[in-house]
């Protein structure tokens, strides 16, 4: 049976959206197919798998940036992946991803990443998990014993607040790894409609600096039904706070509705050091979504990244998936990290340097796991002296996600 992969068009789009209904479930009120006008302005791009009885296989790109070591890393995120249930074991999938990642590199994405619901299948790729976005349920009772924060007020934002948000979300963001930047579509959204999607915004003022203050958190929540404490729920999108005193009081701003709510449902990812404040870690992880990466392009990914090995010479090799195999020399001057492709066949590198399987590559650049560890997973063999310098190469920042896709 012949196979053809290419970009999806419009007319496809029935057996498209029929796929992705057979895949991740139908509404009771049915999936309808987009319009023309909303399918082309929605900014993404699709791919599909056709055979001799139709479309075999979807998945959806988004392209954006997120951050990593400090930069606006171009990223392919993939999502919507879909196969009919009898071509699946087929091999469409690992053709779908080439030419989408393929088209990716074109669009200068250096990394691309997704929330799997098999993890298994994108290993195979390449993918590896490197950190986890999760809801996670705190009883409100709970922040009411959150200490008074010292110089910090909340008040509900407006619209005229909306680049004070975005400005504390990127000073946030830029200081871990993996945050998707919210400046492209579909995760940049209009002031109006992003205040439209929530109950409320409530900011954290810092007022030691005057009576205006600055804005150094935000909260934003939709309150839910109901007002039995047994079962109301709400729920908060986003708890951001530069300072411990800015998470104080946001927090005690949400265990105020513990009244007529029992439970809030927090968005959150890794050890999010606005929860350190609150006095115990009661908590239930109601949803956990793994978040995984892989690398598009070495020199792309892993070139110009500030670095404090000042002088720092690594060589190492990536073996294991034909558009990555290859061997390089990591070099750090000026603060910076510089790469130069070696011209030594993968199979002859092994007693000389490390290799790095591409999944292995992936949690090294996401600092997910250190090269000792990464050797007891078997995503790193060859010579062991760089070790210590690949671990320590890139500055630690903890993994965080806050954007489902």
């Amino acid at each position: 049976m012949s196979l053809t992969v290419r970009p999806v068009e419009y007319a496809d789009q029935p057996d498209y959206t029929r796929l992705g209904g057979e895949a991740f479930g139908t509404p009771a009120d049915g999936r309808p197919v987009p319009t023309r006008e909303e399918w082309e302005a929605a900014g993404f791009r699709e791919w599909g798998a056709f055979d001799d009885d139709g479309l075999a296989a979807r998945l959806r790109v988004y392209g954006f940036t997120s951050w990593f070591h400090g930069a606006r890393v171009p990223t392919a995120g993939i999502a919507g992946v879909a196969v009919e249930p009898e071509r699946r074991g087929s091999g469409h999938l690992g053709r779908l991803f080439d030419a989408a990642l393929e088209q990716a590199r074109e669009h200068g994405e250096v990394i691309s990443t997704l929330y799997p619901t098999a993890p298994g299948i994108y290993r195979r790729l390449g993918y590896e998990v490197v950190g986890s976005f999760d809801d996670v349920d705190v009883p409100l009772l709970n922040l009411n014993r959150v200490a008074a924060p010292e110089g910090v007020v909340t008040r509900r934002a407006t619209v005229a607040d909306f680049d004070a948000v975005v400005a504390v979300h990127h000073r946030w963001a830029a200081a871990q790894n993996g945050p998707v930047s919210r400046a492209e579509k579909p995760f940049w959204t209009p002031p109006e409609k992003f205040f439209a999607d929530y109950t409320g915004v409530t900011l954290a003022i810092d007022t030691t600096q005057g009576a205006a203050g600055e804005v150094i958190g935000f909260a934003s929540w939709i309150r839910g039904e109901g007002y039995t404490p047994a079962t109301a729920l709400m729920e908060v999108d986003d708890l951001i706070a530069l300072t411990p005193d800015a998470a104080r009081a946001l927090w005690r701003t949400i265990g105020s509705f513990s009244t007529v709510v029992g439970t809030a449902r927090v968005s959150t990812s890794g050890l999010d050091p606005a929860w350190l404040v609150l006095p115990d870690l009661t908590s239930t992880v109601h949803s956990a979504h793994p978040y995984m990466l892989r690398i598009l392009d070495v020199a792309g990914a892993l070139g110009g990244l500030h670095s404090p090995l000042e002088g720092a010479r690594v060589p190492f090799a990536v073996g294991g998936a034909r558009d990555l195999d290859g061997a390089w020399t990591l070099t750090v001057s000026d603060g910076v990290t510089h790469l130069e492709r070696d011209a030594l066949a993968i199979e002859d590198v092994h007693h000389e340097r490390p290799v790095l399987s591409p999944n292995g590559l992936a949690l090294l650049y996401a600092g997910a796991q250190s090269a000792a560890n990464l050797r007891l997973a078997g995503h790193l063999t060859g010579a062991p002296d760089h070790d210590t310098t690949l671990t320590a190469l890139l500055p630690h920042r903890q993994l965080h996600v806050r954007d489902y896709f």
